[in-house]
């Protein structure tokens, strides 16, 4: 018999072409997780994640889940998936789940954290997490902007996806802008992310920090819903998934 279990994972992002499964390249979190759990069980085993983090983004708590015929215990799994998968791909929790949890379709809010780096110096030993900025950008200015994104929008300008079908509208119910040292923190909370959405507000908000444009011409953004008049989508490599909501 089949039982359904919830993964947490984490993974440095960077050598990979996203979570999701990709034509002609066995580089996907996903990927790599199902040939463990398959050469675990003898059988092919397809794992559903709670989101679709793009090739070179990060994850500190993405959730997955999976069905599995094993008499192994959650920790048995756990210990035989950290063995086999690469060492920048870690399981940090097994649990058994109700057969009706879906990783996906249960989740109730993703928490995202953009990095930024605002420092002299070049930051050797973490450059690969970070997005380094030239110059400091105006935190007001930012966090004035940021006000208008919050609450419930349609959120069009910032997909990268022309041809999105489903609705746009989502609800980011928080936006934390702050630093630390020599680093720059932006957190988002919310019900849903479109694609590639957390770095476009990122990307449009630095515009804002910068001068480039003012905090209230977010709600011109929003009402036109065009993409190309908002920023540029910043570098994969500052976004990371931190938490994954559910009941």
């Amino acid at each position: 018999m089949k039982n359904n279990y919830r993964l947490t994972i984490s993974y440095d992002g960077t050598r990979y072409f996203g979570w999701e499964h990709q034509p002609n390249t066995d580089l996907t979190i996903q990927g790599k997780i199902e040939a463990v759990l398959s050469r675990m069980t003898g059988e092919e085993v397809e794992v559903l994640g709670a989101g679709r983090t793009d090739a070179g983004v990060h994850a500190k708590g993405m959730v997955a889940n999976c069905f599995l015929n094993t008499e192994l215990t959650e920790s048995e799994i756990r210990k035989y998936l950290n063995r086999y998968l690469p060492e920048d791909i870690s399981v940090t929790d097994v649990t058994l789940a109700g057969p009706r949890f879906h990783a996906r379709y249960n989740a109730l809010g993703k928490t995202y954290c953009y990095t930024c780096y605002i420092g002299e110096n070049k930051p050797v030993f973490n450059r690969k997490y970070v997005y380094v900025l030239e110059d400091r950008p105006n935190i007001d200015r930012m966090k004035s902007a940021a006000a208008y994104l919050t609450g419930e929008h349609d959120f069009a300008a910032f997909c990268s996806n022309p041809k999105m079908k489903k609705s746009t509208i989502r609800c980011v119910d928080t936006i934390d802008i702050a630093v630390s040292g020599d680093l720059l923190t932006f957190t988002f909370h919310g019900n849903g992310f479109l694609q590639h959405m957390v770095r476009i507000l990122v990307g449009t908000l630095l515009e804002v920090g910068f001068g480039k444009r003012t905090p209230e011409s977010i709600l011109t953004l929003l009402e036109n819903k065009d993409r190309k008049a908002a920023g540029p989508t910043a570098p994969a490599c500052g976004l990371c998934m931190m938490k994954v909501d559910y009941h």
